[in-house]
Formats: structure tokens, C-alpha cells, sequence
């Protein structure tokens, strides 16, 4: 099993695809290490690419306002990260060549961590650790158990910010997951 430093720097030198080529920033994650939560995007964009830090553009901005509301923070009871690590060109969805060659780190980064609730934020991030057959409008909040952590996934913040109309669906799937929490790892709110 790697350290976190390890498997920093080998994130951070990665050249596995083509990716490589076009970031500015490995986007790696953000917060705690012991966090009993992880929170899980499908790959950086524009702001995350230029800051190389996960959500810090305006969905980020969103979720962190959202998140708040049910006392959850990067700062201090969640970790968030990516599938791929760096920025797909122009924000399109990342390939499965490249989620296949960074879902090694998510893995290592997951070991580490050993959450026991994981928040796949949108489809993509669903498809792949979920099931490959997610419908993220049909199953969205919804739980599942897998490897001794509780599953759910929601809207992503990208989502919300072109539809908002999707926002009562996640403010309930929020709920959900504080009382998930507070079911199974009450010491997040401690």
C-alpha cells in the first residue's frame, strides 16, 4: 500500500494519457485524509485546471454553499476529488481511456482515506463506481453497499447550474446523506 506523499507525487508526474499534455494543474483533491466522507467528480474544469484545487469555479462554489447547509465542509469532515485528475479539453466528459488510466489513483486515494460514505457527484462519477448502467434521474439519492461503504450519488453542480429546477431533488438527497451520516459515522458531526 502507498503513502500519501507517494501517491501524490506519482499523481502529480503523471503522463498515462494524453491528458498530460494539455493541464495546467494535476487537480488532486481537498481535505481531510481521515474523512469518513469522499465526495466524487468526474474531472476538473477550467478553474480547477488554473488553481489545481476540485469545485473552486462556480459550481464548486454551489456545492460548498449546499453542502454547508447540512454542516458538511472540505475544511473539515469531507474529502473531494475527481475520476481523472486532469482537466478533459474544453470540459467534455473524460474518456474511458482516460478514467481507466487515473482510476488507479482514485482507488489508492479511497485505500487510504477508507470512507464510509462515497457522494459520486453526477453521472459519469456514478457510471463508474456504481454501476455502469446508473441513471443519475432515476436514481439519484438512492443507497447502495459496496465494499463496506454506503453509495449514493447526486446532481452534479454543473447540472444545477443550467437546470435548476433539479435543486429541491438534491436539497432532499442532501438531507439523505446527513442522515446517512449521522446513521453510520455520527462522528463526522462530532
Amino acid at each position: 500500500m502507498t503513502n500519501w506523499e507517494e501517491l501524490h507525487r506519482r499523481c502529480m508526474s503523471c503522463q498515462k494519457c494524453a491528458l498530460a499534455d494539455t493541464r495546467t494543474n494535476v487537480v488532486f483533491g481537498k481535505g481531510p485524509k481521515d474523512a469518513r466522507v469522499m465526495f466524487i467528480g468526474e474531472g476538473p474544469g477550467e478553474n480547477e485546471d488554473l488553481q489545481g484545487e476540485p469545485f473552486v469555479g462556480r459550481g464548486g462554489q454551489l456545492l460548498d454553499e449546499m453542502l454547508s447547509l447540512v454542516g458538511l465542509s472540505r475544511e473539515k469532515n469531507f474529502y473531494i476529488t475527481n475520476i481523472v485528475k486532469c482537466r478533459p479539453p474544453k470540459n467534455r466528459d473524460p474518456l474511458n481511456t482516460e478514467q481507466d488510466a487515473c482510476i488507479g489513483y482514485l482507488w489508492d486515494q479511497m485505500a487510504l482515506i477508507r470512507p464510509r460514505i462515497v457522494v459520486c457527484l453526477g453521472r459519469i462519477a456514478a457510471m463508474r463506481l456504481i454501476s455502469p448502467s446508473y441513471r443519475i434521474t432515476r436514481e439519484h439519492g438512492q443507497w447502495m453497499e459496496k465494499d463496506g461503504a454506503y453509495y449514493t450519488a447526486i446532481y452534479h453542480p454543473a447540472a444545477l447550474l443550467r437546470d435548476p429546477t433539479k435543486k429541491p431533488d438534491t436539497f432532499a438527497d442532501l438531507r439523505s446523506i446527513r442522515s446517512k451520516i449521522r446513521e453510520v459515522c455520527p462522528e463526522v458531526y462530532g
